[in-house]
């Protein structure tokens, strides 16, 4: 058997340990407000089957910072030994930076509960078919104007025809010439719908989701909470077809009745819609409007009714 000097030995690089170090100070900083990368800087220091590690780190400003350092020097010690095998002793920890207060973030670590100005009240459209479209045209009509100016000045080249027939056109044209008109009010009605554009939210047919985390956006279109609407008002004894249109402010749900009693139908009908509505969690709460007709073969609840008398004569044999 070959002696273990032969068979050689694993060597980890200081630069290896000083990764991993940063890295797991990173993981173990306080939970809801875990810093990005870049705010862990260390050193480490490899002696045989020993390394010395110190790491430089910025916190929240509304951590514990005692707490936080010794369970950071802690996690650094078990993870930095764990992966590469070495024994690591108690990190040294600087705190150089207090990072400042993030929204959704208390000072026992945990996500605050959701507010009104984390979400937003519409889902915003990024409107990239008029961006795109307004960049091409505005990318077309400067990329031709500059590439025959080039040729102009640098190739002595005759300026292009349509540059020169435009040129002459709107010298013989004032701004009387119905032309002219027509093409100031179709660049108008252009300049209206672009700030139509940037100032309308888009993409009416989303509800904005309500979330404890700033970073995550959700949304829940109309149609498809209709249908759960309609499907839980559907599942109410004695409701028959349901019809259910959902706007941007409020849900109107009509159902027909088909046995039982309206009142009673109504209000289950109306609670069934309203516990779907609040499982959402809907940034804007919708108003909700129940209306249960009755329908052509509607039977009303009441005590039964007694079975009518046999009045058939039996006639007598021959």
């Amino acid at each position: 058997m070959t002696a273990a000097a032969q068979r050689g030995t694993t060597v980890v690089s200081e630069r290896a340990v000083r990764k991993i170090a940063e890295r797991a100070a990173v993981e173990a900083a306080p939970a809801g407000a875990r810093p990005v990368k870049g705010t862990a800087k260390g050193s480490a220091t490899v002696r045989g089957r020993r390394a010395d590690v110190a790491l430089d780190v910025a916190l929240p400003c509304q951590a514990s910072l005692s707490e936080a350092v010794r369970h950071m020097q802690s996690h650094v010690s078990a993870r930095t030994g764990e992966l590469t095998g070495l024994r690591v002793d108690t990190p040294r920890v600087g705190v150089t930076t207090l990072l400042p207060a993030r929204p959704g973030w208390n000072a026992q670590g945990a996500d605050a509960p959701p507010s009104a100005e984390r979400t937003p009240l519409r889902w915003w459209s990024p409107r990239r078919l008029p961006t795109g479209l307004l960049t091409l045209a505005g990318t077309a009509v400067c990329g031709a104007l500059a590439l025959d100016l080039i040729l102009v000045h640098l190739a002595h080249r005759p300026a292009a025809l349509w540059r020169t027939e435009s040129l002459h056109w709107l010298t013989g044209h004032g701004s009387a010439d119905p032309a002219v008109r027509a093409g100031a009010g179709l660049l108008a009605v252009l300049g209206v719908l672009m700030i139509f554009f940037a100032l309308a939210p888009g993409r009416r047919r989303l509800l904005t989701v309500s979330s404890s985390d700033p970073r995550v956006r959700a949304a829940v279109d109309r149609a498809a909470l209709a249908l759960l609407v309609r499907d839980a008002v559907g599942d109410v004894p004695g409701i028959g077809p349901v019809r259910v249109r959902v706007g941007r402010r409020r849900a109107a749900v009509r159902a027909r009745l088909a046995f039982g009693d309206r009142e009673t139908a109504r209000g289950s009908a109306q609670e069934a819609a309203r516990g779907v509505l609040d499982s959402c969690g809907l940034r804007r709460p919708l108003k909700l409007r129940v209306r249960v007709r009755p329908d052509d073969s509607w039977e009303p609840a009441g005590p039964p009714r007694p079975p009518a008398p046999d009045t058939s004569v039996e006639g007598e044999r021959p």
